[in-house]
């Protein structure tokens, strides 16, 4: 009895041993292949991914090592899975997607990191493609892990791709104003804002009769990355000049929307 024993309690003990020395092997592996891709020329989107796809096989290879170990017969274990491999590949078709997701997204290219996406009913900065899910980073700081697998079945906006952006918005004013007057104050705004291109040119129109106010449509285009920069601007602006000109606005504002949530 004591015979039989010793052996499994020393291959038990050495599986453990290979399990934690392969275990900070890997994480040692990963962490010096992720510094050593920071000085390569490689694209910053398919860094994450590559490291990420490294340290999955490791682990599947250290899983493998510890079973042949533990005595298992590593052929007949390979026919087991390859004999349950319906069952395999329902429970785990989710992750299957998701890996065959970010291949799409890495081949497709829709974003990049660093892109401004709205994607999967979220929206934020990317910040790594990994090899099952995609990391968004809200504007208030929170991480969003959205599957590849959505990502690539699901329609992507991407707000960084184009270097130019158009700052839509559109302001009430009271009946009795002069419309003519008002269009030439939004005119004059937009076109003073440093800015705002000249070319296209800004769209200041009478667009809309409501039930309590006359609606002003402007659009004015701007580089993408002053897009906020424009919108607060023009706003407080607007607010300002309508106040010197007496101008009046409808209280409640009935209608003031920008494209951009």
């Amino acid at each position: 009895m004591i015979a039989w024993v010793t052996p499994v309690v020393q291959s038990i003990a050495l599986a453990l041993l290979v399990l934690v020395a392969g275990w900070l092997t890997i994480r040692w592996i990963t962490h010096r292949l992720a510094a050593s891709m920071e000085r390569l020329a490689l694209d910053a989107t398919l860094k994450p991914f590559l490291v990420s796809v490294v340290n999955a096989l490791l682990k599947i290879l250290l899983v493998v090592t510890i079973i042949r170990i533990l005595g298992v017969d590593t052929t007949s274990f390979a026919a087991v899975i390859a004999a349950a491999g319906f069952a395999i590949g329902l429970a785990f078709q989710g992750s299957l997607s998701n890996f065959a997701g970010g291949v799409l997204l890495l081949t497709l290219r829709p974003f990049k990191v660093g892109d401004y996406v709205e994607a999967g009913g979220h929206s934020g900065t990317v910040q790594s493609i990994q090899i099952l899910f995609t990391d968004l980073v809200t504007p208030d700081n929170k991480v969003i892990y959205i599957p590849n697998g959505t990502l690539a079945n699901s329609s992507i906006v991407n707000y960084s791709v184009m270097e130019n952006r158009r700052v839509d918005f559109k302001f009430g004013v009271g009946y009795e104003s002069d419309g003519d007057q008002v269009a030439a104050v939004l005119r004059g705004i937009v076109e003073a804002h440093p800015l705002v291109l000249e070319n296209p040119e800004p769209f200041v129109r009478m667009s809309e009769h409501g039930d309590s106010a006359v609606f002003f449509t402007v659009r004015a285009w701007t580089k993408a990355s002053d897009y906020w920069t424009v919108h607060f601007d023009l706003m407080e602006t607007v607010k300002r000049r309508f106040d010197e000109e007496r101008i009046p606005i409808p209280y409640p504002q009935m209608d003031v929307h920008v494209r951009q949530k």
